[in-house]
């Protein structure tokens, strides 16, 4: 499951969950992005931070793993690189599904390299009010028949909005975790531009 996770919350935690469960799925692997190609509009909370966040919303499941591999590559991150390193290291054998929001598959066609991201891997498009991925989506039909829907109604929760209502001085309870809350509240991220950059 890959993102920028700025911050992980509850929605992405059920649509993983969701996911492993409809597709059978051995594991569940976060990937929280390095430096995203895609956010130069926004400054983003440190790659740091967010790889802790992602790492204490995941402890209490078993089947859910995070991984450093976009954090600890250098330059932008690409989803055809982090997909091209999981094939190596699962082989030819595995079956690989990358899970992300139906607004990010209405994307792919300006991903780098789609054409071969979408032999490595099928996409499971988690749906969320607003962002329902369907047939008419522009793709073509060779992409369309290798991304499933799955409906999340949790994903209504967004990461945008949670960083608003912090800065805003609102609260977060019940939207992530605890643990995810208190370190946000620790470290003081979202409050303004004493984000971290590195």
């Amino acid at each position: 499951m890959g993102g920028t996770f700025d911050p992980i919350h509850y929605g992405h935690l059920v649509a993983a969950e969701a996911a492993r469960v409809e597709y059978h799925l051995e594991k569940v692997i976060f990937v929280p992005t390095g430096n995203p190609p895609h956010k130069t509009e926004r400054e983003i909370a440190g790659a740091r931070h967010r790889y802790n966040m992602v790492r204490l919303a995941c402890n209490t499941n078993p089947d859910f793993r995070v991984s450093r591999v976009e954090i600890d590559r250098q330059g932008f991150s690409y989803t055809s690189d982090t997909v091209a390193y999981f094939r190596a290291k699962y082989g030819q054998e595995s079956e690989l599904f990358f899970i992300t929001g139906a607004d990010a598959i209405k994307e792919i066609l300006s991903w780098r390299r789609v054409a071969d991201l979408m032999k490595e891997c099928y996409f499971i498009a988690a749906t969320r009010p607003g962002y329902q991925f369907n047939e008419d989506s522009q793709l073509p039909e060779e992409f369309a028949a290798r991304v499933t829907n799955l409906d999340v109604p949790a994903l209504a929760i967004s990461s945008s909005q949670i960083r608003a209502m912090v800065s805003e001085g609102k609260s977060i309870k019940y939207l992530l975790p605890e643990t995810v809350e208190a370190y946000i509240k620790k470290h003081q991220l979202y409050r303004g531009r004493e984000h971290e950059s590195s």
